[in-house]
């Protein structure tokens, strides 16, 4: 089987991963911290924005690869690779250590939320022949 859905949202999410993992590394190069946040809050933001990205992400992009090779219509894939990229786009802007209720927090969060359940919906129909 040849993937063409998911990989168009695995490229657009390893974009902004990587991102997220250079801010991560400019901040610890900076500082001369190896490993660890060093009580640094600002480092540690931006720890928390990267592996926020790589929990959420990984998760979804197995979700959606699995839903695609049992085929899965492309709407529904393109609807679960959206609601993943708006989530990774609008979290790390979102995710402040003064403010736990941050509009844009909810936004990604949510829409992941989103992405997720309209995935598991595909691969239940799938699995159960609906």
């Amino acid at each position: 089987m040849i993937f063409t859905v998911t990989p168009l949202y695995a490229l657009a999410v390893a974009v902004i991963y990587m991102i997220l993992w250079m801010r991560v590394t400019a901040k610890r190069g900076g500082m001369g911290q190896s490993i660890g946040d060093g009580g640094d809050p600002d480092l540690l933001l931006r720890i928390r924005q990267h592996g926020n990205c790589a929990e959420w992400s990984s998760f979804l992009l197995i979700l959606m690869i699995l839903a695609e090779g049992m085929g899965a219509p492309g709407l529904y894939l393109h609807i679960g690779g959206a609601l993943l990229l708006v989530g990774r786009i609008a979290h790390p802007f979102g995710l402040k250590k003064d403010n736990a209720s941050h509009v844009l927090r909810y936004i990604g969060n949510g829409s992941n939320m989103l992405a997720t359940l309209n995935l598991m919906v595909c691969l239940g129909v799938n699995s159960l022949g609906l």
